[in-house]
């Protein structure tokens, strides 16, 4: 099947190319404007308390939600000063002159003491918004902020709008500084990778597609559902990061299948029939694993789901068509514009039946010389002296001590992340220098009983009385300081419930479980909500389906691998190889971000927790990673140990041949990762200082170590599968023979392709 595909691609290769220019045209015009039909939020699990909260609170007594806080301070005068006064109560009743306010709220107004800054030189307005939806009130706002400035004083802006405005606005900002700064550097070491400006040129080329085609795939979702703007992190660096992925697979196959003799179009169908299916397979599998997210209700995850699928898939198709169409195109000249590199006069030429180390291809006798593809369907052998096969020799002559090395110190790497604490997101995951992080730092400071998220507890079905009462019992409640009645209507009270610490802290989440242990008034409905009450939601609702999101993974990964390799030892060696990478990633970002090591040199304010949804988005993501790599990896020591039946031999000649393009493609992503690194949004820099390490570990210690170590351990039970599975396997048989005359036999006395007993 893979083998007439790429027959395919080289007969239509103009039409596919032809495809591929309007992709790009409609991708660079109407898909660009995905940035505009993306909402932001979508944290919130809709069938939680606190989300049920909110609904009954807006229809029993209209939006009590308080949208911005707009602090004033000043250096000199006094809240009461006439010339901190009058300009401030003149800016307040121009903005409840604004058809986009349905209220201001001020010290001036009621005399609260939690709107007045200890010193007295700094004083706070709640603002509600009459737009009943986000995207509403994001629109009102950017209308409402050169109104919100009172002449004389120094004017900030915050609260849940602000903040959601300057997140989604610095995720931007990140994305194109990430482009910025691994755009040129991804340049430089491609073209040091594959020797030439043509080669090096192509990997960027699927990227580009993997983008362009993501934006107009979440355009299109968001007719249909709401789709966070968080998502175009996730399609920039996953549609890139795959893209350079399977370009470099694909590519590098094509180049020594050149090298071994074979003219353009048999290079494409061999390439096609080995490499290709090598990445039909890591596409799917890595789409899986990213699919898992939608099994849960926030919109952020399932918009990551999308957007990562999205970016994954059409990467896949693009290696699977354009990419081969391109190379049927410039045939040998996919080495043009070569660039000299230092190593390239000390390795060229070694091995003339197999591929340089540099990733160039020895040019071949176009009239049929030596090179001569190998009868058995196999490529050139590598040569027996390369680097990562010795590598592979000598962890496989001892492979009790690599391996327990190598697991001690991942064991090492792991061990913070079982003191793994969650706690919801505030304006910390912000800049310190941010509009929105200062109003919640000074108010949090400065202002007694004052907090930037008060607990909601809607009272309903009980009389004013009862509601009062019930209030009274909470302010008996622990860490609580005050609590006030917010609105009434009939038997309908909101309470606003004041407590020590950020919404996020432990305090605050403990008052919630409190109150929401307390019985309720004798007939009457109690429902809390605001900040703190959706932070322990989330956390009990992605706890919940974590299990189901963890067997939806492994399961995906299982059966896709044994239809891949055709045994049931290598993909449970799989799931437990990445769930090792991603322990070790797990315990770094623990020390980091939530024990606060290297926050001046990352530049980021330690919470002393981990929003849940950030490890549960880069378990998705570093899970199809890991297995991208232990694919590319497996199939080509499968590829040999179908040619030569010898364990060892297969894992050494497997690794010679895949070690550097691993090598290669965790470096380039480690660079594309970097630069969401530097993003001013903590939890996008937690993110991408934990892919970095999951890749670095995996791409090495596991990949290069750990691997060859249990293959030799386990020896010819690598390849055991039941009999009926065994069965299953020849029936449907991905695998498929490269020459015409090569019926999948290998060479006498060994095996025939997929057998089963150990």
């Amino acid at each position: 099947m893979f083998a007439w595909w790429g027959s395919a691609v080289v007969r239509l290769r103009w039409v596919v190319l032809a495809a591929a220019m309007v992709l790009i045209a409609v991708g660079a015009t109407w898909g660009a404007g995905v940035f505009g039909a993306l909402t932001g939020g979508g944290f919130d699990d809709p069938a939680s308390e606190s989300s049920r909260a909110r609904e009954r609170i807006t229809a029993e007594l209209g939006n009590q939600d308080v949208d911005l806080l707009v602090l004033y301070s000043s250096d000199s005068a006094a809240v009461t000063d006439p010339a901190f006064r009058d300009p401030v109560t003149a800016t307040l009743q121009r903005l409840r002159e604004r058809p986009e306010v349905a209220s201001v709220t001020s010290w001036y107004d009621t005399r609260s003491p939690a709107l007045l800054a200890t010193d007295r030189r700094a004083t706070y307005a709640l603002v509600q918004l009459r737009a009943a939806d986000e995207d509403g009130k994001m629109s009102a706002y950017a209308a409402l902020r050169p109104a919100l400035d009172a002449p004389g004083l120094t004017t900030r802006a915050g609260g849940t709008v602000a903040f959601l405005d300057e997140a989604n606005r610095q995720s931007v900002e990140d994305i194109t500084r990430a482009e910025t700064l691994s755009m040129p550097v991804l340049l430089v070491l491609l073209v040091v990778i594959f020797g030439g400006l043509v080669a090096a040129s192509t990997p960027l080329l699927i990227g580009g597609l993997a983008i362009l085609g993501a934006f107009i795939a979440v355009r299109l979702l968001s007719m249909v559902t709401d789709v966070s703007v968080f998502a175009i992190n996730i399609i920039t660096l996953i549609g890139l990061g795959m893209a350079i992925d399977y370009a470099l697979f694909v590519v590098s196959r094509f180049r020594e299948e050149l090298a071994a003799g074979h003219d353009t179009p048999a290079a494409i169908r061999r390439t096609m029939a080995t490499a290709g299916r090598t990445v039909l397979v890591s596409g799917l599998t890595v789409a899986l694993a990213l699919a898992s997210l939608l099994i849960f209700p926030q919109p952020f995850l399932r918009s990551m789901a999308l957007g990562g699928v999205a970016a994954v898939l059409v990467a896949m198709l693009a290696s699977l068509t354009v990419l081969p169409a391109v190379l049927a195109v410039l045939g040998h000249r996919v080495d043009a514009l070569r660039v000299p590199v230092p190593w390239r006069r000390r390795t060229a030429g070694r091995s003339p039946a197999g591929p340089a180390r540099d990733g160039g291809s020895a040019r071949p006798a176009r009239d049929g010389g030596s090179a001569r593809p190998a009868r058995d369907g196999g490529s050139a052998r590598p040569a027996r002296d390369g680097g990562w096969a010795r590598l592979a020799r000598s962890v496989m002559r001892r492979p009790v001590l690599y391996a327990g090395a190598v697991i001690a110190l991942l064991a090492l790497l792991a061990a913070p992340s079982l003191r793994m604490t969650f706690g919801g997101f505030d304006e910390r995951v912000l800049p310190a220098s941010s509009e929105a992080r200062a109003v919640a730092d000074r108010i949090n400071a400065d202002f007694p009983g004052g907090t930037v998220g008060p607990i909601d507890v809607l009272v309903s079905g009980a009389p004013a009385e009862q509601a009062r009462q019930f209030a009274d019992r909470i302010g008996a409640v622990p860490g609580v300081t005050g609590v006030q009645v917010a609105a009434n209507r009939g038997t309908a009270t909101l309470l606003s419930v004041a407590y020590r610490g950020e919404p996020t802290g432990e305090t605050a989440q403990e008052a919630v479980r409190a109150i929401r242990g307390l019985s309720p008034p004798p007939g009457a409905q109690v429902l809390v909500g605001g900040r703190t009450a959706a932070n322990v939601d989330l956390v009990q609702s992605l706890g919940s389906r974590l299990p189901w999101m963890a067997l939806i993974m492994a399961s995906a990964t299982l059966v896709l691998l044994f239809l891949a390799f055709g045994s049931v030892v290598l993909p449970i060696k799989a799931v437990l190889m990445n769930l090792v990478s991603i322990g070790a990633s797990f315990g770094v970002v623990v020390w980091i971000f939530q024990d606060g090591h290297l926050a001046d040199l990352l530049d980021f304010t330690s919470t002393g927790f981990i929003e849940p949804s950030n490890p549960i988005l880069m378990l998705a993501v570093l899970f199809g990673l890991a297995t991208d790599y232990e694919v590319f990896l497996l199939s080509r020591v499968r590829e040999e140990w179908d040619r030569t039946g010898d364990n060892t031999a297969s894992v050494a000649s497997g690794l010679q041949h895949t070690g550097r393009i691993i090598t290669a493609a965790a470096l380039l992503l480690v660079i594309v990762v970097a630069g969401f690194a530097t993003g001013g949004i903590q939890f996008v820099k937690l993110i991408g200082v934990g892919m970095i390490v999951a890749i670095v570990v995996d791409a090495t210690l596991v990949r290069a170590l750990l691997v060859p170590a249990t293959m030799r351990l386990l020896g010819r039970w690598n390849w055991w599968a039941p009999a009926p599975l065994t069965r299953l396997y020849h029936r449907i048989n991905l695998r498929e023979p490269l020459d015409p005359d090569d019926q999948g036999v290998t060479p006498a006395g060994r095996r025939r392709v997929g057998a089963s007993a150990p």
